[in-house]
């Protein structure tokens, strides 16, 4: 027998066994386990045993048996006046994380790229945003929607993208997804589906993006790479490998820093052109700018053959889970149909809130504060290493917050295992570096400084100069 009862809006479904011994046993086990595993919590009133009863089907006597063998064993208290009530019970209480062995708690520091400063993330401005966004939201928002996202969002990111990254977008080409991995989950659906076995990645980048383009049943084959950078020159002919696209970070490479040069994102579009490839552009960081004109966005060059993944995860956070692609006309109806028929729609209030944060002004506004922010501690980290560690040079600093710190030939195990003993979270370049690559490797840390709270930073750089040689 099953039932529930609600007392004072607290719903519980409690299951009633037919027991050799009745109802009233079946009943107080059920209790009692409801009380063990805490999903009556101490204090909480039961219902009367009228109550109960009637929801149950059964004797009101033996609900107030079930009670009295309860109340006996010490699981309820009974007072006139005040009703049935779970009594108070001293639980063990897990240790607090601060009391825990710093193993357990993880490290003290974090400097691991690819997280903004999560502290700063504007919260007033996001409510107030919110608000505004919930009040003058249609009913109709609320519905299952478009699959490529709400329109007001759609609509904001097009002008937005045109004026701080060159994009060229129409709003009906943008598609609205829950980030990177997700679009790029979409766009490998496709290039299977027209016939693609191959797709070209940078030399460094994330495994996680390669082993979801394998997942896509796709080959990831690596660039060569050298001192300037990614080398587009030789992506390949029609028919070679069947390569369809390539996936480039070109304003800012991840994690080496460089921007592709002018020359090679030339020779990439002629490819595009030549092949009717697809350029995969992932500007992951295409707001954060400090010693140098913006570089902008490759799509600006051919947008008909590149494909423009932006998202929300390095200017406000990842944990909203927003991101979005804007694509050629002759892809797009494959990808929204690829992402109808799997994810029909991001968060609808997420997308309006943010549509709202775009055109009040806060986006640029928290951009533009974060830029300070994140210039100020590159400045910091430089001159740390300067006056502390004069062996280790930073490089790929005039954009972004993350940057690679050169260290001597043959060190670069030991300082990462350094690092974890004074409890900071740092990755090697080895980390990044694709297992087909064939150029020599490099000895480096990649330092992510946009991590730390900024009252944790002077720790964090304290803890990484302390850990380099």
């Amino acid at each position: 027998m099953a039932g529930s009862w609600a007392t004072f809006g607290v719903d519980l479904h409690v299951d009633v066994a037919r027991t050799g011994s009745g109802l009233r046993r079946g009943l107080t086990d059920a209790l009692r386990e409801a009380v063990r595993g805490g999903r009556l919590a101490p204090g909480i009133r039961l219902p009367s045993s009228r109550s109960l009863a009637a929801d149950l089907g059964i004797a009101r006597n033996t609900v107030a048996d079930a009670y009295a063998d309860l109340v006996a064993e010490g699981w309820l208290t009974a007072r006139q006046g005040s009703g049935t009530r779970v009594a108070q019970r001293n639980v063990p209480v897990p240790a607090s994380p601060a009391r825990r062995p710093r193993s357990l708690r993880g490290p003290a520091y974090d400097l691991v790229p690819g997280t903004p400063d999560l502290a700063s993330f504007p919260r007033a401005e996001w409510l107030r945003a919110y608000r505004r966004a919930l009040t003058a939201a249609p009913n109709d928002a609320l519905g299952y929607g478009d699959p490529r996202g709400r329109v007001e969002l759609r609509t904001a990111l097009a002008g937005y993208l045109a004026r701080a990254r060159g994009v060229r977008a129409d709003p009906d080409h943008i598609l609205v997804c829950s980030g990177f991995v997700h679009g790029l989950m979409l766009l490998g659906e496709v290039l299977r589906r027209r016939g693609a076995r191959t797709l070209a990645v940078e030399s460094y980048g994330l495994d996680v993006h390669w082993d979801l383009i394998e997942r896509a049943g796709l080959e990831s084959r690596p660039l060569p790479f050298d001192e300037l950078g990614t080398r587009t020159d030789d992506l390949g002919e029609p028919g070679d490998g069947a390569l369809g696209g390539v996936l480039l970070t070109p304003a800012h490479q991840f994690p080496m820093g460089v921007p592709l040069r002018p020359d090679r994102r030339a020779a990439a579009v002629d490819w595009a052109r030549r092949t009717r490839g697809l350029i995969l552009e992932d500007d992951y960081d295409g707001e954060f700018r400090y010693d140098r004109q913006p570089v902008g966005a490759l799509q600006g060059l051919d947008p008909d053959r590149v494909v423009y993944f932006g998202t929300a995860s390095k200017a406000l956070a990842p944990g909203l889970r927003l991101g979005w692609l804007v694509l050629p006309p002759d892809v797009a109806p494959e990808v929204m149909a690829a992402k109808g028929g799997a994810d029909w729609s991001c968060g609808v209030l997420d997308q309006l809130t943010l549509a709202e944060f775009i055109t009040s002004g806060a986006y640029d506004r928290h951009v533009r504060a974060s830029r300070l922010r994140y210039r100020r501690r590159r400045d910091q980290l430089v001159a740390a290493l300067a006056a502390r560690a004069p062996s280790v040079t930073a490089t790929g600093i005039a954009a972004g917050f993350h940057a690679v710190l050169r260290l001597p030939p043959g060190t670069e195990q030991s300082v990462v295992r350094a690092a974890a003993w004074h409890g900071l979270a740092v990755h090697g370049l080895t980390r990044y570096r694709h297992p087909a690559a064939t150029h020599p490797p490099a000895d480096a840390l990649v330092v992510g400084y946009g991590t730390p709270s900024d009252s944790g930073w002077p720790g964090a750089l304290d803890t990484l100069c302390a850990a380099l040689p």
